[in-house]
C-alpha cells in the first residue's frame, strides 16, 4: 500500500508504450493509469467499482480490518480481493491493508488480459504487467541520484506479474523505515505490495539493505528485490538491473 501520493504523480509523464493506449480511470481513493492495446475505460470502471464495493462492505462488517497493522485471520467467506489482501498480509506479516493498491491492479489487469494481449495497471507505483515484449519499469526513489535513472527489465515471458515500490520519504502512505524506494517482483501483485511494506519498514540505514533483502528471501512467492536509500542500491532475487535513459 505504501506508494507515492496519488494526487502528485509527475512519473506518469514519462509513461510510455509503443502501440498500446492510456487511459485513465479514477474512482475514490483508486486511481489507476491503464495501458492497453486498445480504450477498456468501461470495462476497466466496472471491475474498480465491484471490488470496491466488496471491500468497502466487508470493511463495514469487520471495521478494525482497515486500520489494523498485524496480519489477518483467513477468511473463507470474505470476498475474493479481500481473502488475496490477506493472504498477502500473513506472507508478509503485516496488516491487509498494505496490499490494497496491489491487489486492485491485478484484479483490473486480470479482467482485462482476456481483451487486450498487453496490459499495464499502474496504481500509485504499484504495478500489474502482462508483456506481449521486453519492458523496463523505472525505480522512483525521490531525492536519491538513482532516482528514474535505474530500472527493472523485464521479459514477456516473465509477465504477468507485480511490480510494487513503497517509499519512507515520498508520499503519505504509513512506512516506518525510510527507503526511498522498496520495490518487489511476485507473480501477485497483492503479494508484491505487502512485501514491498514490509521490506521498506525494515530499511533505516543503508547498513540494512543487507539484513531486510535477506528476509525478503524468505517470504514465499516474492521472486525478487531492490531497495534504494541515498546513493546506495541493494538488489536480490530474478531481478535484472539497466539504466533508464
Amino acid at each position: 500500500m505504501a506508494s507515492p501520493d496519488k494526487t502528485q504523480l509527475p512519473y506518469r509523464s514519462r509513461v510510455a508504450r509503443r502501440n498500446l493506449q492510456a487511459f485513465r480511470v479514477r474512482i475514490h481513493q483508486t486511481d489507476l493509469l491503464i495501458q492497453a492495446q486498445r480504450d477498456l475505460t468501461d470495462v476497466a470502471t466496472t471491475v474498480v467499482l465491484q471490488e470496491r464495493r466488496a471491500l468497502e462492505g466487508y470493511i463495514a462488517t469487520h471495521p478494525e480490518f482497515l486500520e489494523t497493522l498485524a496480519p489477518w485471520p483467513p477468511d473463507p467467506l470474505a470476498p475474493p480481493l479481500v481473502q488475496a489482501m490477506i493472504q498477502a498480509g500473513s506472507r508478509a506479516q503485516v496488516g491487509p491493508m498494505a496490499a490494497v493498491a496491489g491487489a486492485i491492479a491485478q484484479a483490473v489487469g486480470q479482467a482485462l488480459v482476456p481483451l487486450s494481449p498487453e496490459v499495464i495497471v499502474e496504481n500509485g507505483g504499484d504495478i500489474f504487467l502482462s508483456l506481449a515484449a521486453p519492458a523496463t519499469v523505472a525505480l522512483l526513489a525521490g531525492d536519491s541520484p538513482l532516482s528514474l535513472k535505474v530500472g527493472l527489465h523485464l521479459e514477456a515471458d516473465q509477465t504477468p506479474l507485480g511490480v510494487c515500490t513503497s517509499s519512507g520519504t515520498m508520499g503519505h502512505s504509513l512506512s516506518f523505515g525510510r527507503a526511498d524506494a522498496a520495490c518487489v517482483v511476485a507473480a501477485d501483485a497483492a503479494l508484491a505490495d505487502a512485501a514491498a511494506t514490509a521490506l521498506g519498514n525494515r530499511v533505516k540505514t543503508a547498513a540494512d539493505i543487507g539484513p531486510a533483502l535477506e528476509w525478503l528471501a524468505r517470504v514465499s512467492g516474492v521472486r525478487g528485490g531492490v531497495v534504494i536509500i541515498g546513493d546506495t542500491l541493494g538488489a536480490w532475487g530474478q531481478v535484472e538491473l539497466r539504466p533508464v535513459p
